[in-house]
């Protein structure tokens, strides 16, 4: 096994540290482990929450630009300027390349173990199938990862063609040649009309079980421009994704990597989960379902607990809520991961005031620096067996309407 940089801090936690170029198959031999471990075999076992690096692959996405100049501007870029072959056209921020530990962790920026692409599978195809194995999931959800702070980039314009793009090469290439990986693909949210169109042109493509906002941005919403949206999504049965992500803009206050993935994460999915409930939005789509994604969960229980006291206090503010605000939160979906563990008695109230057992669901964060893997959920000991089916994979089935089982290999 690699060898990992123990602190004294995570020692008491039981948290390990990668600190080498590690393999991703050396990397997950625990989660085979547990495998055995917790008889996961014996459960159906959905990831809701996972990444690849659509960058290793980005003079492919280039190619499917809707637009000729954008599209022939960000090739001449790739071929004039060569560290644009993984940038062009997109605004990947430089601060977020402090996650990696000055390069100790660089296995979510880039699986660096040898894969052999000469029967023609895209390289992400066999890297997603080595972690569904190592970690014995049935069906993964894949998101892109620098592309999930494309709501931060200066030009509307080029989110829009970007993100399309994007959809196309990702549907085309990755999730029609794989029955076990899905995906809720991204909404250019700067525009309701593009939104629209992007639902219209991928739902009911094969691996597409919903749509996506990236959290990391500026839009309210709670506008009216939005309602159509929303409303396509509730009248398909598509469920709608909220996914967090890291932001320096969130303090200039804060130097520590630490501080801004502590917050950052969390604070772009606080606000627009207050403008989502406060706005009464579950009163206005009650059949619409709603995920929240990769923001933990210990900011849950303060949030419960704040907009029930101000609502209390100012219902004369939203006028159209019938039910707490607590209460619409826990008729909302989560995503596990990172799971906050290190006090279980703070976890155990924490999943009881959401509802885990109907609203949680199992994310792995993989190939990302703080992943968690399927056994995390299946060593709580409070959770009884129901709810451990439940958030591994049960709900996921029903949420997104999983009939067809993939055999594992």
């Amino acid at each position: 096994m690699t060898p990992v940089k123990e602190t004294p801090a995570a020692a008491r936690h039981g948290v390990q540290q990668i600190d080498t170029h590690t393999d991703s198959r050396e990397i997950l031999a625990n989660a085979r482990r547990d495998i055995e471990r917790y008889a996961l075999h014996d459960y159906y076992i959905v990831d809701v929450d996972s990444h690849h690096v659509e960058l290793d692959s980005w003079d492919e996405v280039l190619d499917h630009i809707e637009d000729p100049v954008l599209r022939r501007n960000g090739k001449l870029m790739t071929e004039i300027w060569p560290n644009a072959r993984r940038l062009a056209l997109s605004n990947h921020p430089p601060g977020l390349t402090f996650q990696d530990v000055s390069g100790r962790i660089p296995h979510q920026v880039g699986l660096l173990e040898h894969v052999d692409t000469s029967d023609g599978r895209h390289r992400d195809l066999t890297l997603v199938r080595r972690a569904l194995e190592s970690m014995g999931i049935d069906i993964q959800i894949l998101f892109p990862q620098p592309m999930l702070e494309i709501g931060m980039h200066p030009n509307a314009d080029i989110e829009i063609q970007l993100i399309t793009a994007y959809n196309r090469w990702f549907t085309e290439r990755i999730l029609r040649h794989e029955p076990r990986i899905k995906s809720m693909l991204a909404l250019p949210f700067g525009s309701p009309d593009a939104c629209l169109r992007t639902i219209r042109e991928f739902a009911g493509k094969p691996g597409v079980v919903g749509f996506l906002v990236t959290s990391q941005r500026q839009a309210a919403v709670f506008r009216p421009e939005y309602f159509p949206v929303y409303r396509e999504l509730e009248e398909r049965g598509l469920p709608l994704g909220f996914h967090a992500g890291p932001d320096y803009s969130v303090g200039k206050q804060l130097n520590r990597f630490v501080s801004v993935h502590s917050l950052s994460f969390v604070t772009c999915n606080m606000v627009h989960l207050t403008n989502w409930v406060m706005n009464a939005l579950p009163e206005r789509f009650p059949k619409l379902n709603v995920i929240w994604i990769e923001s933990g969960l210990a900011w849950l229980p303060f949030m419960m607990q704040r907009l029930d006291h101000e609502f209390l206090m100012r219902q004369s503010d939203a006028p159209l809520l019938k039910k707490l605000p607590s209460e619409y939160m826990r008729g909302m979906y989560y995503t596990s991961q990172p799971m906050e563990a290190t006090n279980m008695r703070l976890l155990q109230a924490t999943l009881e005031a959401i509802d885990a057992e109907t609203q949680l669901l199992f994310s792995s964060d993989w190939p990302h620096w703080d992943f968690d893997v399927p056994g995390k959920i299946a060593g709580l000991p409070f959770l009884s067996e129901q709810a451990k089916r439940n958030i591994l994979g049960e709900t996921a089935r029903r949420l997104f309407r999983l009939e067809a089982v993939p055999a594992r290999p």
